[in-house]
């Protein structure tokens, strides 16, 4: 990605350092693209900054956490006051705040930039999700909107906010991806194993869909793989793929940061559980062992494609409404000021959850930067009532087919939840008080309260 990268800013003009520890990657690099632009080979740190005009500019593309530090650690007393150092891999927000607070006090600028869009967006054009300071974008900002996607005249990229903001934006992007591919699998199966269709059939299925509502990139390429038939076994390439999803931190890290927040991320969650669960071999099998394998029934229906897929869209807002939730909390917690129709905007094009409905979450902030939830908007609060039906029918078809879909499950329970208007934790503060004395609020007078519950049972102030 980072080799990318560097092809892609010589592409646009840039007049590019390059080095890499192992030499001979610099030289493969050289060898193979160098005709594509003004490229500098450095076989050593001091090279590379001797090599640049100041104040310089040198972007790091390295796997996140003790690497990184490790190549900053070697750069920084090379470099002068004003110097710029850009950490563009996913790196976890608080470690970039360390840094940028760290290198701030050198005199040196230290962005984190979220880029997604893998080694394709890397090459032709990510979406760049840049943090830091205001002075280092004004410097920072025309090279990177050079080589970003560009959408409708609108490069995919904005200064995101200070410091952490934007490895922290480019996290929660990860964790809606989670969410969004978990979602698409589970449709997958229910088609597959409910509905009785092939790969093959089900590819032309999410071809149709990438038609409408549901156009995205992430759609698009679902149809790319189920019709991919392998060479060796003859069999859809889907079939003989392990089932074993593996995960490299993010979505993680955007469950974890929204617990600590205090901001219900369920999908996120149940789609990181799942890929936790897919990787336990042994114990999948053990279980299956006792009870044996589970039985599907079959539900086919004429209507079975396009219950799936209004379930679909309706979890996938929901999906997203709970990852600009994130952002927003962060946002008010570490003074960030985001501006989540921005992020909606630069998300448009080059990033991996890239979505034709991304246009009408950035009208939805845009309109009302203060939206309490993306599905109070009008356009999404008409397409999620319109598909509830279908979706109810979905969930309740899968739980009787025995068709596990914790995603669309934890949707629907997280829109049920937003709209009852009263909620068992009544009982759940009840139940505190009773075993620790927690205390809790009524509905009909101002404080905390506590029953005497191991006395005469009355109720006192706290």
């Amino acid at each position: 990605m980072g080799s990318n990268l560097a092809r892609n800013l010589a592409r646009h003009g840039h007049r590019v350092a390059v080095h890499n520890r192992s030499a001979s990657r610099t030289k493969l690099l050289i060898e193979q693209h160098g005709h594509e632009g003004d490229f500098v080979p450095a076989e050593t740190a001091e090279e590379l900054v001797a090599s640049l005009q100041k104040p310089r500019q040198i972007i790091i593309m390295v796997k996140a956490g003790a690497p990184t530090d490790a190549v900053i650690d070697e750069l920084t007393p090379l470099l002068d006051e004003g110097d710029m150092v850009i950490d563009g891999g996913n790196a976890h927000y608080a470690d970039t705040r360390r840094r940028e607070a760290a290198l701030r006090e050198k005199g040196l600028h230290f962005v984190g930039a979220g880029i997604s869009g893998g080694e394709e967006g890397a090459l032709n054009g990510p979406s760049i999700m840049p943090g830091g300071s205001k002075e280092s974008y004004s410097h920072l900002g025309p090279v990177l909107e050079s080589i970003a996607a560009n959408v409708d005249g609108t490069p995919c990229c904005v200064h995101v906010g200070p410091d952490g903001a934007g490895h922290f934006v480019k996290m929660v992007h990860n964790g809606i991806e989670y969410a969004d591919m978990q979602l698409i699998a589970e449709a997958y199966d229910l088609l597959l194993r409910a509905g009785g269709k092939t790969p093959a059939e089900i590819a032309d299925v999410f071809r149709e869909w990438n038609e409408g509502d549901l156009e995205s990139y992430l759609i698009e390429i679902t149809a790319e793989v189920l019709s991919h038939v392998d060479a060796t076994s003859g069999k859809a390439l889907v079939e003989v793929i392990a089932d074993e999803a593996e995960q490299k931190g993010t979505g993680r890290w955007t469950v974890q940061e929204a617990l600590e927040l205090g901001v219900p991320v369920t999908g996120i969650a149940e789609a990181v559980f799942a890929r936790s669960l897919s990787g336990r071999v042994d114990q999948r099998k053990a279980v299956r062992d006792a009870f044996g394998a589970a039985e599907v029934s079959k539900t086919v229906t004429d209507g079975l494609v396009d219950d799936v897929r209004q379930a679909l869209y309706a979890s996938k807002v929901v999906a997203y409404a709970q990852g600009f939730d994130q952002m927003r909390a962060a946002s008010k917690e570490y003074g960030w000021d985001l501006d989540l129709g921005a992020m909606a905007t630069i998300w448009r094009g080059g990033c991996i959850i890239r979505a034709r409905f991304l246009d009408r979450i950035r009208e939805a902030y845009d309109g009302s930067p203060e939206l309490a939830s993306l599905l109070v908007d009008d356009y999404f609060r008409e397409a999620v009532q319109n598909a509830e039906a279908a979706w109810r029918r979905v969930v309740v078809g899968a739980v009787q087919a025995g068709v596990p879909v914790p995603g669309f499950v934890s949707a629907l329970a997280y829109y049920d939840g937003l709209r009852s208007e009263r909620l068992p934790a009544a009982l759940i503060q009840g139940l505190r008080d009773f075993f620790g004395a927690h205390t809790y609020r009524r509905t009909d007078a101002e404080g905390s309260f506590h029953t005497l519950w191991s006395g005469d049972r009355s109720q006192v102030e706290a």
